[in-house]
């Protein structure tokens, strides 16, 4: 009755994963293509710069945000400064010893008024040399980077029937890291927007020390989400054709981490909301090998209830079920190993005692020894 169940189990367990990874590569294929893809068109990145009206771009309600503020803020901000200039210049000729001091923030405010009120130009120089440079990048090989196939191809589908819960895992990771690329080209975009409104503000703040670095760091923040998808179109450039799915695993890795390299150069996108890619990797991985693992369990606790299995098969397919939905891969293998193993002592403990059952001379009374045919 048992020759079969091993096979049975494992041809079960073949199909059920192999499913599982078909879905999941069915469903990344159409995320990647149509989701993924226009986000990184040159034309979504980096619309014309100011919007035409009418325009329905992302950055047009920033860019009338900002132009509010520049209009309403900053332009009253020139009357200030010619008045602190006036009163510097006649503070002169009576306090000498205060102009080591009031000098070096006037210059600052006058650099801090003019590039304020030219936030949007020079905002638009960026944005536009980014432009210029990201189709060039992005058109290599032919734009071959835009299509899921050209990435994962057939090995994709061979490796996941022949590695069962291994590719679903791997698949599960792959679908993770394409949704976390996405997000993070949205959070590039949303943050675009935002920067484009607090720099002037930022810009106006610049002399007042407190304020110096979060305006600097403003602009750095800026120029770097401008040319970021420059850094994120190469490694997807270098996955087309990928040997195997390792490797495109490692590659969508990358550029889910542009940010983080980005950073190693000296950049702070990482405190923008930016997350680690070792994060995002670890975390995919993690739901994954939980969910082989419960799937696993769900597989394997129902044989306990098949009434053609021996009780002590259908004990052991219980606790085993039970053992598996406890930890996710691998943590889940040592305990299934011990739990056997207690199981087979268990089982080897009660054979013996069962055997010497009959054997009890070492545990008959004193007094009842002559009874059982010994000295008297």
């Amino acid at each position: 009755m048992t020759d079969w169940t091993g096979p049975a189990i494992q041809a079960f367990l073949f199909t059920l994963f192999a499913g599982l990874t078909a879905i999941l590569a069915a469903v990344i294929g159409p995320t990647y293509d149509n989701l993924l893809v226009p986000e990184l068109a040159p034309g979504a990145l980096f619309p014309s710069f100011p919007p035409p009206a009418g325009s329905t771009s992302f950055l047009a309600g920033a860019t009338a945000f900002s132009g509010y503020l520049i209009s309403n803020l900053v332009d009253p901000a020139i009357a200030l400064v010619a008045v602190g200039v006036a009163l510097v210049f006649l503070a002169r000729a009576f306090f000498g010893a205060w102009r080591g001091r009031l000098e070096p923030l006037l210059g600052r405010l006058v650099v801090a008024v003019l590039l304020a009120n030219f936030t949007l130009p020079v905002a638009g120089a960026i944005l536009g040399l980014a432009a210029a440079t990201y189709p060039m990048i992005a058109s290599w090989d032919g734009g071959a980077w835009q299509h899921w196939m050209a990435l994962a191809g057939v090995g994709e589908l061979s490796f996941s029937w022949d590695n069962g819960a291994l590719a679903f895992v791997l698949t599960f990771a792959l679908f993770a890291l394409v949704m976390a690329l996405a997000a993070a080209v949205a959070l590039r975009d949303a943050l675009l927007a935002v920067l484009l409104v607090l720099l002037p503000v930022l810009t106006i703040l610049w002399p007042i020390p407190t304020f110096a670095p979060a305006a600097r760091r403003a602009w750095l923040w800026f120029g770097e989400l401008a040319f970021l998808p420059c850094v994120v179109v190469i490694p997807l450039e270098l996955a087309v054709g990928a040997p195997n799915i390792l490797m495109l695993l490692g590659y969508l890795t990358v550029a889910v981490g542009a940010p983080a390299i980005v950073n190693v150069a000296g950049s702070s996108l990482s405190s923008v909301g930016f997350g680690n890619a070792g994060a995002a990797v670890g975390g995919a991985l993690q739901r994954g090998l939980g969910a082989a693992s419960m799937a696993a369990g769900g597989v394997v606790r129902p044989l306990e209830q098949v009434p053609g299995l021996a009780k002590p098969l259908q004990g052991a397919a219980g606790s085993a079920g039970r053992t598996l939905g406890r930890a996710a891969f691998p943590a889940s293998i040592p305990l299934l190993a011990g739990d056997f193993l207690g199981r087979g002592a268990s089982h080897l403990v009660s054979h013996l005692t069962r055997g010497h059952a009959g054997v009890t001379d070492r545990f008959v009374p004193k007094g009842a020894a002559g009874s059982r045919g010994g000295p008297s």
